[in-house]
């Protein structure tokens, strides 16, 4: 009976699910045991973040180079000297302009909220209205600008470590990370090859397999991505600088890279445009609503094909759930990040259920026909 019990699948979950509750009970007794650990991870986590992304747009372009004959250790030189004149292109052109249109935008914005209270004391004053008493819960709320840019001001003293915090981070990110991407991208090609020799040689074909799909997974994500930003914020500057939209080219930026952001990103990108204009001049809002649609359609039927295709073949309700969920999670991280994390696991567990469905069927018997069947006498029949 007792063998019985033993291989019956109910005992087995059973078995596995409380040992893996005692593993969790007894890892959070001597959590600080991990703590360095996690602080070890966490100090590394960014930087590698950053030099991750940044090969896998560069990466592409050294294997271009090296087409031409040329040695890796040159084209990673040449990528290098690229990546720093962009660099400084952005830093001498788009982030003055940046700071302009901000500065601008924020010098604007008392009369931007002015609109707004006007605008909703004229809807307060509407029939529909008037059984609500709307304007008592709008003198409650008290949306005017100094008590808006008061509360700004005690939010930012009240977290000024944190801001601290953020800059020293921000500075080792910039420091450590060219480092990471030079050796990522001079020694990427023999991490495969390092980490085969200590798998064991009855996985090592498949676990190489699922290596590859992973790193093209990312590749095709990435770079897509990059691609499809550069687009976005591009076009959407010329549309809304065509109109007439005041910070053109601020608001084109903002649409680019919350375009990160899968199917929410184009309304939250969308909606700064709108909301400074909806209220002087609604249809010119109504026009950032079509140059935004415009730009979208073409994106979604021309752009994400091609440089993104279906690589990550995940259902938009997916995509939402998984949003709404990581953003609780992790905040603003979660949600660029949610994705690509979903897209890795995602291929892992397909390769996983694959790799046992064709060991189940490399493991079937091979039916042989009766000898009967196999004479020449009944072939000739």
């Amino acid at each position: 009976m007792f063998e019985k019990l033993r291989q019956s699948k109910l005992f087995f979950w059973s078995a596995e699910l409380l040992v893996i509750a005692t593993l969790i009970f007894v890892s959070s007794k001597i959590n600080f045991i991990f703590t360095p650990i996690g602080t070890f991870f966490s100090t590394l986590f960014a930087p590698v973040l950053v030099a991750g992304f940044l090969y896998y747009i560069l990466n592409p372009i050294v294997n271009l180079l090296m087409k031409t004959k040329m040695k890796r250790i040159f084209a990673i030189l040449i990528v290098f000297l690229l990546l720093i004149i962009a660099l400084v292109l952005l830093l001498v052109s788009v982030i003055p302009s940046l700071i302009s249109q901000l500065s601008s935008l924020a010098s604007n914005m008392p009369d931007v909220f002015k609109s707004v209270e006007a605008w909703v004391y004229q809807m307060a004053e509407l029939p529909i209205f008037k059984d609500f008493d709307l304007t008592k819960y709008i003198e409650q709320l008290d949306i005017s600008y100094g008590n808006i840019i008061q509360q700004f001001i005690s939010g930012l003293s009240s977290s000024l470590g944190s801001i601290v915090s953020t800059v020293a981070s921000t500075t080792i990110i910039i420091v450590t990370a060219p480092f990471i991407l030079f050796y990522m991208l001079k020694d990427g090609d023999r991490m495969v090859p390092g980490i085969k020799r200590f798998l064991p040689k009855k996985r090592q074909n498949d676990i190489v397999e699922l290596l590859g799909k992973l790193n093209k997974t990312l590749s095709s994500y990435i770079s897509g991505q990059a691609i499809e930003c550069l687009f976005v914020a591009t076009f959407t500057v010329i549309g809304y600088s065509l109109i007439g939209v005041r910070y053109a080219f601020l608001f084109g930026v903002i649409a680019g890279i919350t375009n990160l952001i899968p199917y929410l990103g184009p309304y939250i990108g969308l909606a700064p445009a709108v909301f400074v204009t909806v209220f002087d001049e609604p249809f010119k809002a109504l026009l950032c609503c079509l140059v935004v649609l415009i730009v979208q359609q073409i994106d979604g039927n021309i752009i994400y094909p091609n440089v993104i295709g279906k690589s990550l073949q995940i259902h938009p309700l997916t995509i939402i759930l998984i949003l709404l969920v990581a953003g609780n999670i992790a905040g603003l991280l979660g949600i660029f990040l949610a994705v690509p994390f979903y897209a890795v696991c995602k291929t892992i567990v397909v390769h996983i259920f694959q790799m046992i469905r064709q060991n189940k069927l490399d493991e079937q018997p091979i039916l042989e026909l009766p000898d009967e069947i196999n004479s020449p006498e009944s072939k000739e029949k």
